[in-house]
C-alpha cells in the first residue's frame, strides 16, 4: 500500500492545479460557445419554398424535437456559465476536491442533456434527410436545404459541445477521486 501512495502524490504540484485549472476554463468557455452558435443557429433556421403552387414552410418552431434541442442547448450554456463563475470563484479558495465533486455531477447533468437534445435532433434529421419508407415519411430535405444544412450544422456544434463536456465530465471525476473519507465515517 505504501508503494501506490507514493507514486500518486496527495497533493498535486501547484503548476499541475493551474494546468487543470486552465484546461477547465478554456473546455468550459469552449462549450458556452458551441452550445451559444447551436442554439443561435437553429433558433433562426428557417426556409420557405413553393411546391406546385403552395408555399411550405419549415422552422424549428413546427417540431418538439428542435424545441428541445434548442432550450437544452440554451440551458446547458447557461448553467456552464454558471459554473464557469463557480470554478473562478472557487480558483481563489485552492483545490478542494469536493468542489471538483459538484462540478462532476454539474457536468455529467449537461453533459445527459446536451446528448438527450443531439439524440433528438439527429433522429428528427435523419427522418428528414432521408424519409422513412416503412411509416410512408417522404424525406423533406430536398425541397428544404437550406433548413437541414442549418440543423445539421446546428447538431455537429452540438455534438462538439456534448465533447467538451465530457472532457470536463472526465476531468471533474479524476480530480474529485480524491476526496478524502474521514476516519469517524468509516
Amino acid at each position: 500500500m505504501d508503494g501506490t501512495e507514493s507514486k500518486f502524490p496527495q497533493n498535486p504540484p501547484k503548476k499541475t492545479q493551474k494546468i487543470v485549472l486552465g484546461v477547465q476554463i478554456g473546455l468550459r468557455i469552449l462549450v458556452i460557445a458551441t452550445a451559444l452558435a447551436a442554439t443561435w443557429v437553429m433558433l433562426t433556421s428557417r426556409q420557405s419554398t413553393e411546391i406546385f403552387g403552395i408555399t411550405f414552410d419549415a422552422r424549428y418552431s413546427y417540431s418538439s424535437t428542435c424545441k428541445f434541442f434548442a432550450f437544452a442547448n440554451a440551458v446547458a450554456c447557461a448553467f456552464v456559465l454558471l459554473s464557469l463563475l463557480f470554478v473562478l470563484f472557487f480558483c481563489r479558495q485552492g483545490p478542494n476536491p469536493s468542489n471538483h465533486y459538484y462540478l462532476f455531477l454539474h457536468d455529467l447533468f449537461m453533459m445527459s442533456l446536451v446528448l438527450a437534445g443531439c439524440a433528438a435532433a439527429t433522429a428528427e434529421g435523419f427522418i428528414g434527410r432521408y424519409g422513412n419508407s416503412h411509416a410512408g415519411w417522404t424525406p423533406i430535405c430536398d425541397h428544404f436545404g437550406k433548413f437541414c444544412n442549418k440543423m445539421t450544422t446546428s447538431v455537429i456544434l452540438s455534438y462538439l459541445s456534448l465533447s467538451f463536456l465530457l472532457m470536463l465530465t472526465i476531468i471533474s471525476a479524476s480530480k474529485s477521486r480524491q476526496i478524502q473519507v474521514s476516519s469517524s465515517l468509516i
